[in-house]
């Protein structure tokens, strides 16, 4: 007897209906031919950032709707600038987004990671293994891949005045960005600035006292730390002083004019003598205020509001210096540097209550003589700012982006003082764990877990590809070394210095960012694999 043609089955009413044979196949191999399509929206997103892995990894242009064009080889940047309109593919857009909003560094290893597991996926998928067993194998392999960063990494000492540890970490960050052919001096300005504010004891780094600014103009060699506070403005009249010793500032954040009716009142001015009148209160309203800010002890006055003409020549004639339209964010810096309070009434105004900074000063640089206001000696010593320069404005945002993730990769470390090697040497090293691990599996799950084993082999092969080194060979040769010489610091050569020791050659990540990697990528790849449709949701009929 041949197999039956035909499936008898009921609906969820009970109301019989048939299923032929063929149809009921059909339905089977559909939900994998839809994880098949994701996985291949994956693969391709992961396959564009995957050169750009490493220090000798490439760039990508950008091309903003409006034509404005941005070149960078931050994963998180490429990603999130990019049109993506599949929706897996959004999914590992907000993966190297996570890896970035928590950690800061590392977000094309993640996705690069992601597509290769998902990539491993799919042969264990054509093996007829069920998508839910792939996943349980692969969050096994992780748990290993995880204990296995935990006893391979080294703890690296630091303190205020011994930072070179964190300088060589700062450097590996550094190594792929367009600043490497400064990134001793960049290393050492993330250094700086993250010890300026961090609290050792508390291993935290408030990262709103840290400011990046940046002007085009210069090289990048001409960036620097500033220890206070700088904002892209300058006194609101030409004949003030530029400078102030001792300053004390009142932080205002409202305006020098007189107060306005708040209803929909019209004032009809019919006669020169209202007009004087008016004029008068104006005057009068104006000197009130400045004898507020005077009163006080104040010295410079910093408002988040313009003020008229008139305003501005009586304050420059009172000698009362004067910056205006200063943003919020800058103003709530100024206020924390200086140990200020932001006044939002001239009647709160009193004398504890002025910031207090030891310098400000206008800083010109240029042809242009551009200038700029340069807060120095503040109350509070722990607010920075890193003056980026750089010879357009290109270059100058990804010098931020750069040293943004330098700043997180030294602040990482303050948290958690725990490395691993980079170059690919811990991705091998994890990889060869779980391949012991799988052979000790009896279950189906064993596939799956020599298939995570083969993705942790990916940023290896990547970083050896973007080297120009022969990416199978290097690879088998790095990982037979580790194996025979029991040696988990052995990794890719991509700077051909002749050495695959990681510690040798100074090349560090902090552990929690490749764990992290690690655990996203597999909870994405989790996620994909359970989707075996996708449903465009539309409103219910009336």
């Amino acid at each position: 007897m041949g197999e039956p043609q035909a499936v008898y089955t009921t609906d969820e009413y009970g109301r019989p209906f048939i299923i032929l044979r063929e149809q009921a196949k059909k339905t089977r191999a559909h939900g994998i031919e839809a994880i098949k399509t994701h996985i291949l929206a994956a693969k391709t997103v992961a396959n564009i950032v995957k050169s750009s892995l490493g220090p000798r990894g490439l760039d990508k242009i950008l091309i903003s709707p409006d034509g404005e064009i941005t070149v960078t080889n931050d994963g998180a940047t490429i990603l999130g600038q990019m049109q993506v309109e599949h929706q897996i593919a959004k999914l590992l857009v907000q993966l190297s987004k996570s890896q970035d909003d928590e950690i800061g560094d590392g977000t094309t290893g993640v996705v690069v990671l992601a597509g290769a597991l998902l990539e491993a996926s799919e042969a264990l998928l054509d093996k007829g293994i069920h998508p839910i067993r792939i996943a349980d194998g692969f969050d096994r392999a992780c748990t290993v891949a995880v204990e296995e960063l935990g006893r391979i990494s080294d703890t690296i000492e630091f303190s205020k005045d011994n930072t070179s540890n964190l300088l060589k970490s700062a450097m590996t960050s550094l190594g792929s960005k367009i600043v490497s052919k400064e990134h001793e001096q960049f290393a050492q300005i993330a250094v700086d600035a993250v010890m300026q504010v961090a609290d050792l004891d508390r291993r935290d780094v408030p990262f709103d006292l840290i400011k990046v600014d940046g002007k085009v103009g210069g090289s990048l060699a001409d960036t620097t730390l500033i220890k206070g506070v700088l904002i892209d403005k300058d006194m609101s009249h030409p004949q003030m002083p530029r400078s102030i010793k001792d300053a004390r500032i009142a932080i205002l954040t409202c305006p020098f004019e007189p107060p306005r009716p708040k209803t929909k009142h019209k004032l009809d001015i019919t006669s020169v003598e209202e007009y004087h009148k008016l004029r008068d209160y104006e005057k009068e309203k104006f000197n009130s205020m400045i004898k507020h800010v005077k009163d006080t002890g104040a010295n410079l006055v910093i408002c988040q509001w313009g003020f008229d003409d008139e305003a501005n020549h009586l304050l420059m004639q009172n000698d009362l210096p004067s910056v205006r339209w200063v943003g919020g964010p800058e103003i709530e810096l100024i206020a924390i540097a200086t140990q200020g309070r932001i006044v939002p009434r001239f009647e709160d105004l009193k004398a504890a209550k002025l910031g207090k900074a030891g310098v400000v000063r206008e800083l010109s640089f240029g042809t242009t003589r551009d200038k700029m206001l340069v807060i120095e000696d503040c109350a509070n010593t722990r607010a920075v700012t890193v003056f980026v320069r750089g010879s357009n404005k290109m270059i100058v945002d990804e010098a931020k982006r750069a040293l943004h993730d330098a700043l997180c990769a030294v602040r990482n470390l303050v948290v958690d003082n725990r490395v691993v090697y980079g170059g690919g040497a811990a991705d091998i090293s994890c990889s060869i764990a779980v391949s012991k691990a799988a052979d000790e599996i009896p279950s189906i799950e064993q596939y799956a877990m020599r298939a995570f084993a083969t993705a942790l082999d990916a940023v290896p092969m990547a970083l050896a590809q973007n080297s120009g080194l022969s990416p199978i060979e290097t690879l088998t040769e790095v990982r037979s070394r580790q194996i025979k010489e029991n040696n988990s610091r052995l990794g890719i050569d991509c700077n051909g210095r002749g050495q695959n020791d990681m510690k040798e050659q100074f090349v560090y990540d902090p552990l929690i960012s490749k764990r992290q990697q690690y655990l996203l990528a597999t909870q994405l790849v989790r996620a994909v694999l359970k989707i075996d449709d996708v449903i465009v949701a539309g409103e219910a009929d009336e």
